[in-house]
């Protein structure tokens, strides 16, 4: 189950992408392009990916793996580039119309396996609920791979 995280009050959590913000794809150079610190492959245990279509969801399922990027902000950067992310997966803190809800989830780094927390986008429940009835399961939970 999604519960809203508390704002963070110390430092900014990076962020956890998986589609269309990751390095060569639409959103990456309109929202991320010299706001980030730092851009690193990553993978979000127990969760699932899901075709939109035309821009993926990822949804709690245990077991499964997503594949992305751990994007570190620039300090100065952080708080507009927050709003942009919100904005782009239209999440509205505590509203039930959300797409997405943005929560802070364990993250592993890629190359050595280091868990960080991170914000990600997760599919709202009305969402996930519809997507794991009849949505578009990407098996191996990278969204570079449907090419």
């Amino acid at each position: 189950m999604i519960t809203e995280e508390p704002e963070r009050s110390g430092t900014p959590l990076p962020f956890f992408v998986y589609g269309t913000l990751r390095p060569g794809e639409a959103n990456h150079n309109l929202y991320l392009r010299g706001r980030t610190a730092s851009e690193e492959p990553a993978r979000l245990p127990g969760a699932a990916l899901y075709d939109g279509p035309g821009y993926p969801y990822a949804v709690e399922r245990p077991g499964g793996e997503v594949r992305g990027e751990l994007v570190t902000a620039r300090p100065e950067a952080y708080p507009e580039l927050l709003a942009a992310l919100d904005h782009l997966e239209e999440y509205v803190p505590g509203d039930p119309r959300n797409l997405y809800e943005r929560v802070a989830r364990q993250v592993l780094h890629t190359t050595d396996g280091t868990a960080v927390e991170a914000w990600v986008y997760l599919a709202a429940p009305r969402v996930a609920a519809r997507l794991r009835a009849e949505g578009k399961l990407i098996e191996d939970g990278d969204w570079l791979s449907r090419r």
